[in-house]
């Protein structure tokens, strides 16, 4: 690939907001991170939402005022969280696409998160992938574990190709209860993409807390992409908190610019991954 695609996930579903100051939960701040995000390199953002409180919501009015809001203040490419939180019902999680979202989160299997579970049920995956394809949203299938990338071989096999016919996946490495956040695991699954999947598949990578370097930098080595953001981490270094998403950003733009790899345009992003009105 001659560019690299940045996702940031900038707020996610556990970090608390009052233990983490910096972390944008308003639509304003949200949308402020966004344009300062973007200015430094990200074309995709993957977004979850809080209620007034800061509390996670899937809130359907909410989803579509801060869809909204990015759409008129960058050209970022927006993902929704179909996840939420890990107790989030079904049948919500679902109903995050009626917000008319650019792409969404399709998580391939269940797995063991923290103290928690993290339910991806068979039939809920099927029924999110139809949907999006249905409503032109363009899926990003995350991975938590290796287990998952058969799983989606079997997906796209028995119900088709998603929305834009291109699979876009994302190894979220580190987590508590999934695959390991190291060079190794990058390794093992980039080459589990290339013989389950269909040719020309792309993926990024996510490395959860202090696994962000390793998972970053192995990436960029198997010619993957990153996603990076207050989500998946908020120390920029050992006893150096994150103080917003923006330098997340520059130091994955940067790591990106030594592989010679730069930043991927938000154009270049829409039309690799296959995303409505790309042109």
């Amino acid at each position: 690939m001659p560019s690299t695609l940045i996702t940031v996930a900038p707020t996610g579903a556990e970090v608390d907001k009052r233990e983490v100051p910096a972390l944008p939960v308003t639509i304003d701040e949200l949308v402020s991170t966004a344009a300062e995000c973007e200015r430094a390199g990200a074309s995709v953002i993957h977004v979850h939402i809080r209620d007034a409180e800061a509390r996670p919501t899937l809130d359907q009015g909410r989803l579509r005022e801060t869809v909204a809001a990015l759409r008129d203040s960058t050209d970022l490419i927006v993902q929704l969280s179909t996840g939420g939180a890990v107790t989030d019902p079904e049948a919500e999680r679902l109903a995050v696409l009626d917000a008319g979202p650019d792409m969404a989160s399709c998580t391939m299997g269940t797995v063991n998160f923290g103290d928690g579970v993290f339910m991806n049920r068979w039939e809920f995956i099927v029924e999110l992938h139809r949907r999006m394809r249905d409503n032109g949203v363009v899926p990003e299938y995350e991975l938590f574990d290796l287990g998952h990338l058969p799983a989606l071989e079997r997906l796209l096999d028995k119900h088709g190709p998603p929305f834009g016919g291109h699979v876009h996946v994302d190894f979220v490495l580190g987590v508590p209860g999934g695959a390991a956040g190291d060079a190794s695991t990058v390794t093992a699954f980039a080459e589990a993409v290339r013989r389950h999947l269909p040719e020309g598949t792309t993926f990024s990578a996510t490395g959860i807390g202090r696994t962000t370097l390793p998972v970053m930098f192995a990436s960029l080595a198997h010619g993957g992409h990153l996603r990076v953001g207050m989500e998946d981490t908020v120390s920029f270094a050992r006893r150096r908190p994150v103080t917003g998403n923006g330098e997340l950003v520059r130091r994955a733009a940067e790591a990106a610019e030594l592989a010679q790899r730069p930043a991927m345009s938000t154009i270049e992003a829409r039309k690799l991954l296959g995303v409505r009105d790309a042109d």
